[in-house]
C-alpha cells in the first residue's frame, strides 16, 4: 500500500521560503506521477503542480511559476516543493499525492481525482 508523510510547513513571513517534503512508502516514487495541491478550509482544492514519472517532466499552476520547484530524490523516495517568494495568499494545507495506476501528469491532472493516495498535509502559514 502506497503511503506518504509529509513534513516541513511552518509560518514563514512573506518574501520568505520553505521546502515540504512527502516521503513515499510501498512503492517507487521514481516511477509515478506526484502531484502537489493545496487547500483553504472552505475553499476549493488548488492544484500546484505534477511532475510526470520517469522522465521527470514537470508542470505548474499559473500562480506559482517562478516561485515553486517540484523535485523528487528517488535515493530517499522522497518528492519536495521549495516555495520561494511566498506571499500571504500561499497560506494553506499542502497535499502530495499519487497513484499507481498514474505514471504521467496527463491532462485533466489537476482536478486529482486520478490520485488515490494523499500524503496527510502540511500546514504552511505565510504571515508578519
Amino acid at each position: 500500500q502506497l503511503t506518504f508523510v509529509e513534513s516541513g510547513g511552518d509560518l514563514v513571513q512573506p518574501g520568505g521560503s520553505l521546502r515540504v517534503s512527502c516521503e513515499a512508502s510501498g512503492f517507487a516514487l521514481r516511477n509515478y506521477a506526484i502531484a502537489w495541491f493545496r487547500q483553504v478550509p472552505g475553499k476549493e482544492r488548488e492544484a500546484i503542480s505534477c511532475i510526470s514519472g520517469l522522465d521527470g517532466s514537470s508542470y505548474y499552476a499559473d500562480f506559482v511559476k517562478g516561485r515553486f520547484n517540484s523535485s523528487r530524490d528517488d535515493a530517499r523516495n522522497t518528492a519536495y516543493l521549495q516555495m520561494d517568494s511566498l506571499k500571504l495568499g500561499d497560506t494553506a494545507v499542502y497535499y502530495c499525492a499519487a497513484d499507481q495506476e498514474v505514471r504521467k501528469c496527463s491532462r485533466g491532472w489537476q482536478t486529482g481525482t486520478r490520485f488515490a493516495y494523499w500524503g496527510q498535509g502540511t500546514q504552511v502559514t505565510v504571515s508578519l
